[in-house]
């Protein structure tokens, strides 16, 4: 029976013709004749609402949650945790295996420590139309504590009603694809009963919108004698307070945020800590502000016998070594046939970082770009994805979604950028961000934002790791203002 009785008024018979199982993200619905042959007259038009799982319930999650319901599209959340925030929602417990090795830990989602504080500004970390505000009762720093973060999603969730669309302690553990022309793909998630026991639930979607984060899956520093050295290792994902290294020599990896922080808040406890960093910049010296504390070159090897030797030649006693090194993309629950996969941390193929050609727009990924302002990049991408879905923007063909991936790729082994930087966008302008604003038809970020987020070094650099307390923002947005 068809959908339309009028219909009939323009051809002799309604039993001529037949509603096609075909559906496309604007809503169209081909009719077929009775032959299965496609008419050359009609496309009938009409809004369908596909049910669409969230896998996430942190920042992108969120955002991605409000963009899809504001198009109409039926969305669930399926988040792990009891509570929303996703990284962070600080955990205090961290995970058995404290390197991250083991394939079949009880995984820790947060790699949040207790004084963490953003390293951004909160004018740059809110939404277009939700900015994060300081609020009264809550933490007033331009550079809150996570706690504040938090607060902001909760009222994030509550402001545009989100909570009705979250279920909480749902595991995801599988998602893949059932039936390809219909587009149903059977999301399957747990839920704890006891200690010992789950049960598990599944249910069909049309489309999965993948949200899970990059903090998770922690990378670790490779050298000769790291898996017999007999000291304690971790990741940085797993540090949450100082007061265990109390009296230790540490060696720490890395040279980012993270490792600053780190390096900063142990430093008084431990009796000496020596940074391991690559870079033209790696020399033995002592680090300015600590009488405890060194840098080094990389890590030329660990020896039994408790000793790490850098690539400077010196060598240290260690109790410890945290590798502060980043974290690689994981999707332990994603069962596509390899049509995507993960190779050197190059999620692909995917089309501008979201979707891969062959199964869009039924799956994408939100959120995978680095070097970039989170919140800009989340929120354009989650409009994307809805307005693709809800049919109001449309998507190149796959051939031409497949010949974009495959010039990027060309462009980058070209210039000699390695493979693991694939999401890791541009450093002197907003290109990427630019051209989702193009795809929306609404405003590109505001000037101020693209010369703040790419003068963070600079200004890191200038007031060292004071920044946070020493720099006026606010004085600096004037001056930025007036001068464009």
């Amino acid at each position: 029976m068809l959908l339309f009785p009028w219909i009939n008024k323009h051809f002799n018979s309604g039993a001529d013709l037949k509603e096609s199982k075909s559906r496309y993200p604007n809503g169209e619905t081909q009719l077929l004749n009775r032959s299965g042959k496609p008419s050359i007259v009609i496309v009938l038009k009409m809004r369908q609402s596909y049910k669409v799982a969230v896998v996430g319930g942190g920042f992108a999650g969120l955002v991605t949650a409000r963009e899809l319901k504001r198009e109409g599209l039926l969305v669930t959340v399926f988040e792990k945790a009891d509570h929303v925030g996703g990284i962070w929602l600080y955990n205090s417990g961290v995970e058995t295996d404290l390197l991250g090795l083991d394939p079949n830990r009880e995984i820790v989602h947060s790699s949040l420590y207790r004084s963490l504080r953003v390293n951004l500004p909160r004018q740059i970390m809110g939404f277009t139309d939700y900015p994060f505000m300081k609020k009264e009762g809550g933490d007033p720093r331009t550079f809150p504590g996570h706690e504040e973060v938090l607060k902001f999603l909760e009222d994030f969730v509550r402001d545009f009603r989100l909570m009705e669309l979250i279920r909480f302690g749902h595991e995801v553990v599988r998602v893949e694809l059932t039936d390809e022309a219909r587009h149903k793909w059977v999301v399957e998630s747990r839920t704890r009963e006891t200690e010992s026991r789950w049960e598990s639930k599944e249910e069909l979607f049309e489309a999965v919108v993948i949200c899970n984060g990059k903090h998770t899956e922690p990378k670790i520093a490779e050298f000769p004698g790291r898996d017999a050295w007999p000291g304690l290792q971790m990741h940085s994902h797993s540090y949450r307070t100082p007061e265990q290294f109390e009296n230790k020599i540490v060696v720490l990896i890395g040279n980012g945020s993270s490792a600053k922080d780190i390096l900063k808040e142990i430093s008084p406890l431990a009796s000496q800590v020596h940074q391991a960093i690559r870079g033209p910049d790696s020399q033995l010296k002592r680090l300015e502000n600590h009488d405890n504390a060194w840098q080094h070159s990389m890590i030329e090897c660990a020896r039994k016998d408790g000793k790490v030797v850098f690539q400077d030649g010196s060598i240290v006693d260690a109790d410890v070594i945290i590798h502060c090194t980043g974290y690689k993309f994981h999707f332990r629950f994603l069962r596509s046939n390899g049509t995507v996969t993960v190779d050197d941390n190059r999620v692909g193929p995917l089309y501008k970082h979201v979707f891969p050609p062959s199964l869009a727009p039924w799956l994408s990924f939100v959120a995978l770009p680095y070097k970039a302002v989170p919140s800009i990049v989340m929120e354009s991408q989650a409009k994307w994805v809805a307005k693709v879905l809800s049919g109001k923007v449309k998507l190149p063909t796959q051939a031409e979604m497949a010949d974009s991936v495959e010039e990027l790729y060309r462009l980058m082994e070209k210039s000699g950028r390695p493979k693991h930087l694939t999401h890791t966008l541009q450093q002197d302008k907003f290109e990427y961000e630019n051209w989702l604003a193009t795809q929306l038809n609404i405003r590109p970020p505001e000037r101020w934002k693209e010369i703040m987020f790419f003068s963070m070094e600079k200004i890191k650099s200038y007031y060292g790791d004071k920044y946070r307390d020493a720099w006026d923002v606010g004085k600096w947005i004037q001056e930025v203002d007036c001068s464009n």
